[in-house]
């Protein structure tokens, strides 16, 4: 096993949209963005009356959040998919490292539907087992 840590890539050809989807990411999560969006609004909601609630009034929101909402659907799964990918890299690694975990734990994010049913119904049954033995147990310490 390998305990260095792989360098970071000095690649040229660096993951630049990555690098843009996780800085909006933090920005656009943060309470100064939410405060932001609820000013838009608020100062949208005012001008209403201005506007005579007219057609044109309604549709610059209407196509300003679908267009945030479209733009942001990319950004958060951008994000999401690479938090879920460092994750189970995380896990690989203490899998790999506990001599006594199961290395076909490995990577079974890529396993069907099915596989990963029958891996669950395996662990449920360890569950069941395990909650059974501490009934035993706790009944046992009654019993004394």
């Amino acid at each position: 096993m390998n305990d260095k840590a792989p360098a970071r890539s000095e690649n040229p050809h660096q993951d630049h949209f990555g690098k843009f989807a996780n800085s909006c990411s933090s920005y656009l999560g943060s309470r100064w963005a939410f405060a932001a969006a609820v000013g838009v609004i608020i100062i949208w909601a005012i001008t209403g009356p201005i506007y005579h609630y007219s057609d044109t009034w309604q549709l610059v929101i209407n196509t300003g959040t679908t267009i945030v909402t479209f733009l942001m659907v990319f950004l958060i799964q951008n994000t999401q998919n690479r938090d879920a990918r460092a994750i189970n890299l995380k896990l690989n690694e203490l899998i790999e490292s506990i001599k006594a975990a199961k290395n076909e734990m490995i990577d079974i994010e890529h396993l069907s539907d099915a596989e990963l049913d029958v891996l669950a119904h395996r662990y449920e049954v360890i569950r069941a087992e395990a909650a059974e033995r501490r009934v035993v147990t706790e009944s046992d310490r009654k019993a004394s």
